[in-house]
C-alpha cells in the first residue's frame, strides 16, 4: 500500500492569513509531498499546475514562505530557487518570503512591518495559532493542559480572522511560539516536546 501525502493549497495573497503586502499575487499556503510520493516530481507538477492556474487568473506571480534554516512545514529554499523563485524579504527570525513574478514589471511582495521583527510584550510562553492546520485542534489543548499541570506560564492566542492574521506579530500565523517575548519555533508540539523545551 502507498503511504504519503501530496497536495498544494493556494489563495489570492490579499485573502491570505499572513502579514504580507503582495497585492495581485497568488500565495501558496502549503506545498506538501511526503512518504512514498517523495522523489517522483510531484512537487514540480503541483507547482506547475498552480502557476498555470494563477497566470490564467491574471495574477502577477506566486509567493510562499520559506526559512534560512530548514523548518517544519515550510518550503525548501533550494527547491524554490531551482524553480525560479527569489527571496524578496526576511524577518529577524529567519523566516523568508520568496516570490516568482510572471512579468518584469511586477512589484516585489514583502512582509508587513508588524511581522518583520517578531516579538511580543507578554512574558512566559505565548502561542499564536490559527485553525488552518487541523492538528492544532488536538495539540493546542494538550499544551494548555501540560502548562497548567506543570505550573508553566502559557497563553494561547487563537487568531480567528483574516484581519487579525494579517496584523500578527509573526510571519507564520498557523503556529508561532514565543517565550518571554522572543520567537522560538513554528513546530507543533506534544506534551513531551514542550516539557523538553521548557526544561532545556
Amino acid at each position: 500500500m502507498e503511504r504519503g501525502k501530496c497536495f498544494i493549497e493556494y489563495i489570492p495573497a490579499e485573502n491570505a492569513w499572513v502579514p504580507i503586502n503582495a497585492d495581485g499575487y497568488m500565495y501558496i499556503d502549503c506545498l506538501w509531498v511526503s512518504g512514498s510520493f517523495k522523489g517522483h516530481g510531484y512537487s514540480t507538477d503541483l507547482l506547475d499546475a498552480c502557476t498555470e492556474d494563477s497566470k490564467e487568473k491574471g495574477k502577477k506571480g506566486l509567493c510562499i514562505l520559506a526559512a534560512a534554516k530548514k523548518r517544519p512545514f515550510l518550503a525548501d529554499p533550494k527547491f524554490l530557487k531551482y524553480k525560479g523563485f527569489t527571496m524578496c524579504d526576511e524577518a529577524d527570525n529567519g523566516i523568508q518570503l520568496w516570490y516568482m513574478p510572471f512579468g518584469k514589471e511586477a512589484d516585489k511582495p514583502g512582509f508587513k512591518e508588524c511581522a518583520k521583527h517578531p516579538h511580543v510584550e507578554e512574558k512566559g510562553y505565548v502561542l499564536y495559532y490559527t485553525s488552518q492546520c487541523p492538528f492544532n485542534a488536538k495539540y493546542v489543548p494538550v499544551l494548555e493542559q501540560t502548562a497548567k499541570e506543570n505550573d508553566i506560564s502559557f497563553h494561547a492566542i487563537h487568531i480567528e480572522s483574516r484581519e487579525e492574521a494579517q496584523n500578527a506579530p509573526t510571519p507564520i500565523t498557523n503556529y508561532a511560539l514565543f517565550h518571554d517575548g522572543k520567537y522560538i519555533t513554528n513546530e507543533q508540539m506534544n506534551d513531551k516536546k514542550f516539557l523538553k523545551l521548557v526544561n532545556g
